[in-house]
């Protein structure tokens, strides 16, 4: 053992903090206010940090909500006012596009008609050349008719015909001529012939087949309305 040794005493707690802060003496309770305020403090100012920034997030977040919505915003009315722009435009457009196509339409209508009407014309040119000079070929027409009628013996078939070209079918066959009973009907001009049998009648004219070579005639020149307008370019 070491001689000479003493026991330590440690000194009083007050007397420790009175050392520590000269001039006080603080008890207990003026420790617990000093947590306590120091406590509320730290509370204060993180209160007061966190809401600046959770201030400075929200109007960050806020902006770029704010910025992207604009944005959307100003794109729905561009995109508004440019179809209004492009109707207003394209109104005037679609009506001279529509004038156009209906013009078309009348000017190829009445090409076609023109066309027609050519082809009548020089078609009953020639018939009535080629009737002046063989006026016995209607009497070809004749037969053909009969075949599309009831089978009727040959002195019951009466034929009409105009009295110029009935004189001169006499004149060129008057074997073929005598076949049937041959009538002069005044109403009927050159090249017209009605047949009369089995209680029927029927056109073996000549007007009659072409008006149905003339609409057959029209049916391949038939309308093309619904073709593109850039076609008639």
């Amino acid at each position: 053992m070491l001689k000479h040794a003493r026991p330590y005493r440690f000194p009083p707690l007050a007397q420790v903090l009175a050392q520590a802060q000269p001039g006080s003496a603080p008890g207990l309770g003026d420790v617990q206010a000093a947590l306590t305020q120091g406590f509320q403090e730290g509370l204060d100012k993180g209160y007061q940090e966190g809401l600046a920034s959770g201030r400075a997030d929200g109007q960050a977040h806020g902006l770029q909500e704010g910025l992207a919505q604009g944005r959307q915003q100003a794109l729905d009315q561009a995109r508004a006012e440019a179809r209004a722009r492009w109707a207003a435009l394209a109104t005037p457009v679609d009506a001279l596009m529509q004038a156009l196509r209906q013009q078309r339409a009348e000017e190829h209508a009445a090409l076609r008609q023109d066309v027609v009407d050519l082809v009548a014309k020089v078609a009953r040119q020639v018939i009535r050349c080629e009737l002046t000079l063989q006026p016995v070929q209607l009497l070809s027409l004749v037969e053909e008719t009969l075949t599309a009628l009831p089978p009727t013996r040959d002195d019951e078939v009466e034929v009409f015909l105009n009295p110029e070209e009935l004189e001169r079918i006499r004149e060129l066959d008057p074997t073929r001529a005598a076949r049937w009973q041959l009538r002069a009907d005044p109403a009927l001009e050159a090249g017209e012939c009605r047949v009369q049998a089995a209680g029927r009648e029927a056109d073996a004219g000549c007007r009659q087949r072409l008006g149905a070579c003339m609409a057959q005639v029209q049916a391949q020149l038939g309308p093309d309305d619904d073709a593109p307008l850039e076609a008639a370019a």
